[in-house]
C-alpha cells in the first residue's frame, strides 16, 4: 500500500460504463478504434478529458457490448483443470449465442399453427436446442496494480457479476455483502497485497404507490397471457358423472429381464370387476414388439419401453362396500428361429390406487410339466404347459366356490417384468369436498385422500392373514389336546 491508505468508493448504475486506464490508452489512438461501439468510445474518452479526466481510478465497468463480456462466456472452462482440451460438444455449445437474442413477435393465430415445427432448419436447431434464455451481462472490475502503475491487463480482477435474464432475474455474484465481511482479493506480485471491498445495494426503495401499480400490470398481464393459453388449449373436457370415478393409466412396459430364451414379447389384457367400465373404443389388451436381449450384468434384459394407455369408469352402487381395483394380466413369452414360441412367464398387477407415478418390477412364473420329456419337448420343438384362462394367475373370473385349491399344480420361477405406471384420478367428489371443506363420508370420497383407504386395505388383509394362520394352527393341533384345553376352560 502506499504511505496514505488508498480507498475508493463508486456507485454504478446498471450498464453504466466507466473506463479503465487501459479503455482510455487504447481508445484516445484512433488507429484501435475498428467497430462503431469503438469510436463512440473515443468520443465519449474525449469527452471526458477535456471535462478533466475521469473521475474512477481503480473501479471500472465491462457492459454487456464490450469484448470482454463476449470473450468471457465463451471461455469459461468446463471442469478445474489447468490444461483442459475442449470437447466437442464445448466447441459446438460455444457458437450458440444465449445472449440478446432477436425475437420477434409471433400473432397468436400463426401461433397456433405452428406449435409444432415439422421441417427445422439448422439456424432453428442451433439456437433452440438448449434453453435459450437472453441474458445481459455487466462487470464490475477492480484494477487491483501496484501505486502508480495503472492500465496493465494483468492486473484486472473481476470484483462483481451482475446478470439480468429475460424472466426478469437479476443475479449478483459475490452477493451484496450485508452484516458479512469484506471480501478479499490476494494479487500475486511482488508485495502480495491483499485489497477488501463491500457490494451494496444503493437502489431508491419503490414507493408503495409504484409497487401496487406494477403488481397491478402484472396481474393484468398474466390475466391476459392465461386467456391467450386457454383458448389455445379449449375448455373441452369431459367431468365424470356425480358418484363416478375416472381413473386414467399411462402405462408403459419398460423392461423384461431373468428368462431362459431370447426374442421376448409381452401379451397383456386388463379386467375389470365389477362396478368398472370402459368405453367402446377403449383398448383393454395389447402385445409389444419383439426385443431382442442384451447382457446386463449377470441377468439379459430385453428394453420395451412399450407405451399403452387405459381410461375406465368406477360407479359407485354400495356406498359401504371398498371397490375392487382392476387388474392387469401378462404373459412372457419367446420366438424362435423357427417362429416357435415358449411361455417364460405369467404375472398380474393390481393397478395402483393412489395417483402419481409408480415404477413396479412384477415376478413371473411358469407351469412345468412332469418328467424330463416335457421340457425336451419345450427346448427341441417349442411349445409348453400353458394356462387357457390367464385369470388363473389370481383367482378365476368364473371361480364362485370358498376355496381354491391348487394342489399338485407344478410352477417354476422364472424372470421379472418392469412397469412404469402414471395414474390419474379424476371425479367430482374431489372438487366439491376442496370447494366445500366437507367430511369425507362414502367410499369414492375417500379415494381423494387415499391414504384412509390404504389403511382399512391394510388393516383387512393383516386380519385375513391373522386368520388363516390361527386357522392352520388349530388344524396342526391334536384333537386331544383341543378338548382338554376346552374342558379346563
Amino acid at each position: 500500500r502506499p504511505p496514505e491508505d488508498e480507498e475508493e468508493e463508486v456507485e454504478v448504475g446498471w450498464q453504466e460504463k466507466l473506463f479503465s486506464q487501459f479503455e482510455v490508452d487504447l481508445y484516445l489512438n484512433e488507429s484501435a478504434c475498428q467497430t462503431p461501439l469503438d469510436w463512440q468510445y473515443h468520443e465519449e474518452i474525449r469527452k471526458l478529458e477535456k471535462a478533466g479526466g475521469r473521475k474512477n481510478s481503480r473501479i471500472f465497468t465491462y457492459t454487456d457490448h464490450d469484448r470482454f463480456t463476449n470473450l468471457e462466456e465463451l471461455c469459461q472452462k468446463v471442469t478445474d483443470l489447468d490444461h483442459e482440451e475442449p470437447s466437442y460438444l464445448v466447441e459446438r455449445m460455444a457458437n450458440v449465442r444465449r445472449r440478446r437474442q432477436d425475437r420477434r413477435p409471433v400473432e397468436a393465430s400463426s401461433l397456433k399453427s405452428k406449435i409444432i415445427t415439422w421441417e427445422p432448419s439448422e439456424e432453428f436447431i442451433k439456437n433452440n436446442h438448449v434453453i435459450n434464455t437472453p441474458v445481459q451481462t455487466m462487470y464490475i472490475m477492480g484494477d487491483l496494480g501496484p501505486y502508480g502503475k495503472l492500465g496493465q491487463k494483468e492486473y484486472e480482477n473481476v470484483l462483481c457479476t451482475i446478470k439480468v435474464d429475460g424472466n426478469g432475474v437479476i443475479t449478483v455474484k459475490p452477493d451484496f455483502t450485508g452484516t458479512k465481511g469484506a471480501y478479499r482479493i490476494e494479487v500475486d506480485g511482488e508485495k502480495r497485497e491483499v485489497w477488501e471491498y463491500t457490494i451494496e445495494n444503493a437502489s431508491a426503495q419503490v414507493q408503495p404507490e409504484e409497487e401496487e401499480r406494477e403488481q397491478r400490470v402484472f396481474r393484468e398481464l398474466y390475466g391476459r397471457h392465461r386467456d391467450y393459453l386457454n383458448g389455445l388449449v379449449g375448455s373441452d373436457f369431459e367431468m365424470p358423472l356425480p358418484g363416478t370415478l375416472r381413473l386414467v393409466v399411462n402405462g408403459e412396459i419398460v423392461s423384461a429381464q431373468g428368462y431362459e430364451y431370447d426374442n421376448l414379447y409381452v401379451h397383456f389384457f386388463l379386467e375389470l370387476p365389477d362396478q368398472w367400465s370402459s368405453s367402446p373404443f377403449q383398448q383393454l389388451s395389447g402385445v409389444t414388439q419383439t426385443c431382442a436381449t442384451k447382457a446386463v450384468g449377470w441377468d439379459n434384459v430385453a428394453y420395451f419401453c412399450y407405451p399403452f394407455t387405459l381410461d375406465v369408469f368406477y360407479t359407485q352402487e354400495d356406498e359401504d362396500s371398498l371397490p375392487q381395483w382392476p387388474v392387469l394380466y401378462f404373459e412372457v413369452l419367446s420366438l424362435d428361429f423357427w417362429q416357435r414360441y415358449r411361455v417364460e412367464g405369467y404375472g398380474s398387477l393390481v393397478l395402483p390406487a393412489s395417483p402419481g407415478v409408480h415404477m413396479l418390477t412384477i415376478p413371473t412364473w411358469r407351469p412345468v410339466g412332469l418328467g424330463p420329456v416335457a421340457e425336451m419337448r419345450r427346448f427341441f420343438i417349442g411349445g409348453s404347459p400353458e394356462l387357457e384362462d390367464l385369470t388363473y394367475i389370481r383367482i378365476p373370473s368364473t371361480f364362485k366356490g370358498k376355496r381354491l385349491s391348487r394342489f399338485g399344480f407344478r410352477t417354476e420361477t422364472t424372470g421379472s417384468v418392469t412397469f412404469r405406471l402414471y395414474c390419474l384420478q379424476q371425479s367430482r367428489a374431489f372438487l366439491e369436498n376442496s370447494a366445500l371443506r366437507q367430511r369425507m363420508q362414502s367410499v369414492l370420497d375417500r379415494l381423494g385422500g387415499f391414504s384412509q383407504q390404504s389403511s382399512v386395505y391394510n388393516v383387512l388383509e393383516a386380519f385375513q392373514r391373522a386368520r388363516r394362520r390361527m386357522q392352520e394352527a388349530r388344524e396342526s393341533l391334536p384333537q386331544d389336546l383341543i378338548s382338554t384345553s376346552a374342558s379346563a376352560v
